[in-house]
């Protein structure tokens, strides 16, 4: 007789679907967020109701364009695919899950390669499926154009409320004015005080960067909760609002660039509204401001011609490479007369953004350069001396082999190495 073991069969078991939803909303209105809540709470209940899936969460990115690509919730959800702890992604729509075929298409092949799929609500569209992609990349290239539609609709109402004299304008980042239920500009007095003070101070010939500095250390708070620069003092005394006037469409966003302004030189239609609100500056301050800042542009070289700002006045503008941020260096007069050649950065922000290299102007008298040249600062036997190296060369990482080495009494120190491929004659 003979005995055949049979072994049992392992029943089967339906591992669940790990399943997740996607959804975006572009603003950060109160309505908008209410939407986002729904749609978090519908697909939960969608997905936990269903005896195949089990719920993985909800990743929802709110006051995002769905062009960008950098959402914190959506790329959270890639690295999850990616790591396998999702099967399935349903979203309502293709432009609620990008609004470019390419960022589509892109993310749609790479999470199929894993094995993931997306279900597309509104379009019935799953991009696991065998006409999955040729159905996407139709209806995402439909979802595009009717993006870039909507956005030219957009453009074309902005206009007209323009041309009909109606100001659009966001307070919360606008010192000194608020708005009341009409939307109308109404002084903000609290804040209109600083204003007033900028200007005053601007006139007695304090310029942008110390002008920061003070307001940073008498901790007059901003508008935006940031720090107080240069840049932002400067923008301050060129704002015409602050006499009672708007000019409308000072900046317009290119047909080929979308969510990128730029500053409209006339490219495009512009409008200018006086007497529009109660002003804080007087127009005659407001004049007197322009005068000066016109005339410390002149005093500087500054605005003959943007290409070559900073680089005509002195035959060392423009060439001079500060070794910590990359940006040029300006002569400056400092304390008792004496000048010297200081980081741009470190002039305009602080030394908090860069800390900069300062080098006396004797130091680089007789110095001729024929490209950019960074100047580093070096110690040798206690005493400062300066290395120069080609820009070129400095970026790629190489080490001076020959260098002339200057003191900081401007006598060349001997024996010392000479860049690579130098621009320096001596």
């Amino acid at each position: 007789m003979r005995v055949t073991m049979i072994q049992p069969i392992p029943a089967i078991t339906n591992k669940k679907k790990q399943v997740c939803a996607y959804a975006r909303v572009s603003t950060d209105s109160r309505r908008q967020e209410d939407s986002l809540e729904n749609q978090v709470a519908a697909y939960e209940r969608m997905i936990t109701g269903n005896p195949e899936y089990e719920f993985v969460g909800v990743y929802a990115d709110q006051g995002i364009s769905g062009y960008c690509e950098s959402r914190p919730q959506f790329q959270k959800m890639l690295e999850d695919a990616r790591a396998g702890n999702i099967d399935l992604i349903i979203t309502k729509s293709i432009s609620r899950f990008a609004r470019n075929t390419v960022t589509v298409l892109k993310f749609a092949r790479e999470l199929k390669t894993l094995g993931v799929g997306i279900f597309f609500e509104e379009q019935n569209i799953n991009t696991l499926s065998g006409d999955g992609e040729m159905m996407l990349a139709v209806l995402a290239s439909f979802a595009q154009e009717e993006s870039r539609s909507m956005s030219e609709n957009n453009k074309w109402t902005i206009k007209k409320k323009f041309e009909r004299g109606e100001v659009m304008l966001n307070t919360s980042r606008f010192c000194g004015y608020d708005k009341d239920e009409y939307g109308d500009l109404l002084i903000n007095r609290k804040e209109a005080e600083i204003v007033k003070l900028v200007f005053d101070l601007y006139l007695m010939n304090i310029g942008f960067s110390k002008l920061a500095s003070l307001l940073e250390y008498l901790k007059v708070p901003t508008v935006s909760g940031g720090n107080w620069e240069g840049g932002t003092i400067s923008g301050m005394l060129s704002n015409e609002k602050y006499k009672g006037d708007f000019h409308l469409q000072k900046y317009y966003t290119p047909a080929d660039r979308r969510n990128q302004t730029r500053r409209n030189h006339g490219e495009v239609q512009s409008y200018y509204i006086s007497e529009n609100h109660e002003p804080i500056i007087t127009t005659e301050v407001w004049e007197q401001v322009q005068e000066m800042r016109e005339y410390r542009k002149k005093e500087r070289n500054i605005g003959q011609d943007s290409t070559s700002k900073y680089t005509n006045r002195y035959p060392l503008s423009g060439m001079l490479i500060c070794p910590y941020c990359g940006n040029t260096l300006r002569r400056r007069q400092v304390y008792k007369g004496k000048i010297q050649w200081l980081c741009s950065t470190y002039i305009e922000k602080g030394k908090s953004t860069c800390k900069g290299i300062r080098v006396d102007d004797t130091v680089l008298t007789g110095l001729e350069l024929t490209e950019q040249t960074v100047i580093q600062e070096v110690k040798k036997n206690g005493k400062k001396h300066y290395r120069y190296t080609s820009k070129a060369d400095f970026e790629f990482g190489e080490q001076p082999e020959t260098e002339h080495t200057k003191t900081s009494d401007g006598s060349v120190l001997p024996g010392v190495n000479r860049p690579r491929r130098t621009a320096i004659k001596l």
